[in-house]
């Protein structure tokens, strides 16, 4: 009896659309978002609002929250188009898997850049912490980990995209979540896995 050949998971659909990430040459974020925009395809990378500090002035610069890495809602038929897109490398994979991002987890991070601005693109140790809900003003809804630390205390991960966002929230506009554990993050690829922005 042979063993069953190893089929890799494929979640390109021929009719729905949907989110998958690609891996851009750095520093072209935005330029390929704009490639990808004139072939019809949407298109989307998180940008992060940075204060700079000049000799005689500051300055706000958007810069790609997450380097190298572009977010396409696709099908099947784009998948080539998006690949032969100038300064886009690859498609993300999970252990030779192309996996799809949930609407969601997409949602959730344009609302969360929408709204936060100076989130630091640094990786920082993966940490516990207890379930809570944001219960004011436009973040309302959003759960996530209250950390230890002074400053960025919320912890928002977005599971399928492998990473987290540390983010600076009163604690009197947070409320605990009784009765829910901590999950442990899904098994990423190791270059993503317990590593956090902000």
């Amino acid at each position: 009896m042979t063993a069953k050949a190893f089929q890799p998971e494929n979640h390109l659909s021929d009719t729905d659309s949907r989110w998958f990430a690609v891996y851009t040459k750095f520093r072209s974020e935005k330029d390929v978002v704009k490639r990808l925009a004139r072939k019809g395809i949407e298109a989307y990378t998180p940008i992060n609002q940075v204060v700079r500090q000049y000799k005689r002035k500051r300055k706000v610069v958007d810069l790609p929250l997450i380097n190298s890495y572009v977010f396409v809602k696709i099908t099947k038929d784009q998948y080539i188009k998006v690949l032969e897109t100038e300064y886009v490398h690859k498609f993300i994979s999970f252990s030779k898997n192309l996996i799809s991002i949930p609407e969601e987890e997409i949602t959730l991070l344009k609302r969360i850049c929408q709204e936060i601005s100076e989130i630091e693109t640094e990786n920082v140790p993966y940490q516990d912490g207890k379930p809570v809900e944001i219960i004011s003003g436009n973040l309302t809804g959003i759960q996530g980990k209250l950390i230890a630390d002074l400053g960025k205390n919320f912890l928002v991960e977005l599971e399928y995209i492998g990473i987290g966002l540390r983010l600076e929230v009163y604690p009197k506009y947070l409320k605990p979540l009784p009765g829910v554990e901590v999950r442990e993050t899904r098994k990423q690829a190791p270059a993503l896995r317990k590593k956090y922005w902000g």
